[in-house]
């Protein structure tokens, strides 16, 4: 495969160019990826992975926060 010439041009031209050759699947995770920095930046409310993660946690948030499992918040994990 054959890379186009990005010399001399600009960082959107650059990006621009290798993005049109990615696959569906890598492109999927570059746009996600974009999200997560926009997002720390300010510029992102919350990427929808996140924001799925949020509804998650409030949902089991009755089962895994209970007077009967603190000993486990302690347990090492290796």
């Amino acid at each position: 495969m054959r890379r186009a010439r990005t010399v001399g041009a600009s960082p959107f031209e650059k990006l621009q160019s290798k993005v049109r050759t990615l696959p569906p699947p890598i492109a999927k995770e570059v746009l996600s990826f974009i999200d997560y920095l926009e997002y720390r930046r300010g510029r992102l409310a919350i990427p929808d992975e996140m924001a799925l993660m949020s509804v998650q946690e409030e949902a089991r948030g009755h089962v895994l926060d209970n007077p009967e499992d603190e000993l486990w918040n302690n347990v090492p994990t290796r």
